[in-house]
């Protein structure tokens, strides 16, 4: 009987201890996992004094720079996406909401979700990019574009179901082409992989198809594909992308697309209804904070630690970041790098007193992309690498940012398999349950 006031005392004692330890915990909310919020959870897991809520509208991180080989059916999705519980589930101060976030009350450091109101003390928005249509309309209602997991399945249904049609002689004129809007790495990534679909697949899948009849067309603006890369890089991704049999018309825009026909700047049309659009992005902006820090393609304002211009507690990373400097006035480019990099900077500073901020200073290692099976470019701060050493630097680089070795090991495999049979067998067609037969 004389215990039981002592131990009741007790634990009163440790509640009251850990529950004011949490209360003075900051509540950093992160919106959205890719690149830079995932990074930016990763360096503050279980550091003292941070309660972390991560807001997703889906439940996994994608790997984005490895969507094409789901849309050309050479990995399935699984490989490159990773559930958020699983990612933090050691992790005793980051908690995972799947919730879109509707708006920013910033007076009140509150957001507004589908899940409800959420309250924080310092808000970093990493929301990232979508698809820009460029306020054509038609184009965006009738294309195809690559910016989510859902989306790249989409693309590996349609154009699987085109050959199926092709070979029911049920397929248009239109079925034939396949046309991919933009020459950037998404764009030339994409191209080559249709290319090498057509000239190493089909012809065992659909013995019967005349895979001529296939065409394959890259839109690009600008004089070359890969055009901020280097000379030498753009020249050969260029070279590489014909010696596939791609026709590449650069020079030339996209005026118009109706689903049936896409009408050139040049004045050309081409018929196809496998348009694929990979000409641009902007940021995933999120309302309720002062207009006058939108900048060009929906990018918010930022000084050099990444805070939003105006606010002290409210941060931007990645994607959806400006940041002017004197090396980048324009902005950063809107790659992984970039976005990694922002968050370790955040990370450090928000880890230690504000007396000793870090700016944060891009450096440049350099770009790359692949086209095809030993055709690959890389451009490093010192020297351009084409052929098939760039392709090796592309796939380990790749493989090594993968996150889970399961993962890695399973990319792995698929990559050799189709290395030494010049073939994969993950070309399913996805899609919902008919009533009947």
């Amino acid at each position: 009987m004389i215990l039981l006031p002592l131990v009741s005392t007790m634990c009163l004692i440790l509640y009251k201890t850990k529950y004011m330890s949490q209360q003075h915990n900051k509540h950093i909310v992160i919106i959205g996992g890719g690149f830079a919020g995932l990074q930016l959870c990763r360096k503050l897991r279980n550091k003292k004094g941070f309660e972390i809520t991560l807001i997703d509208r889906e439940n996994h991180h994608m790997f984005q720079p490895l969507f094409y080989q789901v849309a050309t059916a050479r990995l399935e999705p699984s490989s490159i996406s990773f559930p958020f519980r699983k990612i933090f589930q050691r992790a005793k101060n980051i908690n995972f909401l799947m919730a879109n976030v509707e708006q920013i009350v910033p007076e009140k450091n509150t957001l507004l979700t589908d899940q409800g109101e959420i309250a924080f003390d310092q808000l970093v928005i990493a929301t990232g990019a979508y698809t820009n249509f460029f306020g054509n309309e038609n184009v965006q209602e009738h294309s195809l574009s690559m910016k989510t997991t859902h989306e790249a399945i989409f693309i590996r249904n349609h154009m699987l179901m085109n050959f199926e049609r092709m070979m029911e002689k049920k397929d248009k004129e239109g079925s034939k082409h396949i046309v991919v809007v933009g020459g950037g790495p998404t764009g030339v990534e994409l191209a080559g992989s249709f290319a090498e679909m057509k000239k190493t697949i089909l012809p065992k899948d659909y013995p019967r198809l005349n895979v001529a009849d296939i065409k394959i067309y890259m839109i690009e603006g600008a004089d070359y594909p890969l055009n901020v890369m280097s000379d030498k890089s753009k020249k050969s991704a260029k070279r590489y992308l014909e010696d596939l049999g791609v026709e590449v018309i650069t020079n030339t825009f996209v005026n118009n697309y109706d689903g049936e026909k896409v009408v050139l700047s040049s004045g050309n049309e081409i018929v196809s209804n496998n348009v694929i659009w990979a000409a641009g992005v902007k940021g995933n902006y999120v309302q309720g904070l002062n207009e006058e820090i939108e900048q060009k393609g929906n990018r918010y304002k930022v000084n050099r630690q990444n805070e939003i211009a105006g606010y002290d507690n409210i941060y931007a990373l990645g994607d959806i970041a400006y940041m002017e400097t004197e090396k980048f006035p324009q902005g950063h480019p809107q790659v992984a790098n970039v976005a990694i990099n922002q968050a370790n900077t955040l990370a450090k500073n928000l880890l230690k007193p504000s007396a000793t901020l870090t700016d944060f200073v891009y450096k440049d290692l350099g770009s790359m992309a692949t086209v095809g099976k030993h055709k690959a470019v890389v451009d490093l701060p010192f020297m351009s690498i084409n052929g098939f050493v760039a392709w090796f630097i592309w796939m380990f680089l790749h493989l090594m940012l993968i996150l889970s070795v399961r993962n890695k090991l399973i990319i792995f495999i698929n990559w050799a398999w189709s290395y030494l049979t010049r073939d994969t067998s993950l070309r399913l067609i996805l899609k919902a349950r008919q009533k009947s037969w």
